[in-house]
C-alpha cells in the first residue's frame, strides 16, 4: 500500500436536491464541483444532485440553466436527473435543499438516523433569501439569481467543510 494512500480520509459527499433536478440542484452541483476542482479538492469532497420528483429522470438540465451556467464558466449540460433514493441517506454527509418544500420532502424520506444531514442550502450563505426560488417559470433573471445564490451559499459552505474535516487546499 502506498503511505500517501494509507491515511486519506474517505471522501466528504454532498447531494443538492430540488424538486427536477433540471434547474437549481444541477446549478449548485456544478457550482460546487467546481469550487471544488480550483481547490484541488476533488479527490476529498465529491458532489451530486438529484429530485425529490420523478417527473425529470434521465433528462438534461434545463437549456437555460446550462447557458446560464456556461455564462459564468459552469460546465452542467452533461449531468442526468435523477430522483433522490433510499440509499442516498447513507452516502451522503450533506443533503442540500433547494427550499422548504424540498427539505419538507426529505424529511418525509428520510430515516431518523440521518435526519441531521438535511439542511437548506442557503443556510451557508449570506443572503437574505433563506431559499433559492425555482427559476423554471422566471426569465433569465430567474436563473441568474439562483447562480448569485448558490455562488455564495457553495463559498461558504466550502470553508465550513474544509474547517469540519481538516482539509487544506
Amino acid at each position: 500500500m502506498n503511505s500517501e494512500n494509507q491515511f486519506s480520509p474517505p471522501a466528504v459527499k454532498v447531494l443538492m436536491v430540488c424538486l427536477g433536478n433540471i434547474c437549481r440542484s444541477p446549478t449548485a452541483h456544478g457550482v460546487f464541483h467546481k469550487i471544488i476542482k480550483t481547490n484541488n479538492l476533488e479527490q476529498y469532497i465529491k458532489v451530486d444532485s438529484a429530485g425529490t420528483g420523478d417527473w425529470h429522470i434521465g433528462e438534461s438540465p434545463d437549456n437555460r440553466a446550462i447557458k446560464a451556467a456556461a455564462k459564468r464558466g459552469y460546465q452542467i449540460g452533461t449531468y442526468k436527473a435523477r430522483q433522490v433514493c433510499a440509499s442516498d441517506f447513507e452516502i451522503y454527509n450533506y443533503i442540500l435543499a433547494m427550499d422548504h418544500t424540498n427539505l419538507l420532502d426529505l424529511k418525509r424520506m428520510c430515516p431518523a438516523a440521518h435526519q441531521t444531514k438535511l439542511q437548506l442550502l442557503l443556510t451557508w450563505g449570506d443572503s437574505l433569501h433563506d431559499t433559492v426560488p425555482d427559476p423554471f417559470y422566471s426569465g433569465d433573471e430567474g436563473f441568474k439569481l439562483v447562480l448569485d445564490l448558490v455562488e455564495d451559499a457553495c463559498e461558504k459552505l466550502l470553508r465550513h467543510i474544509k474547517d469540519r474535516h481538516f482539509l487544506i487546499s
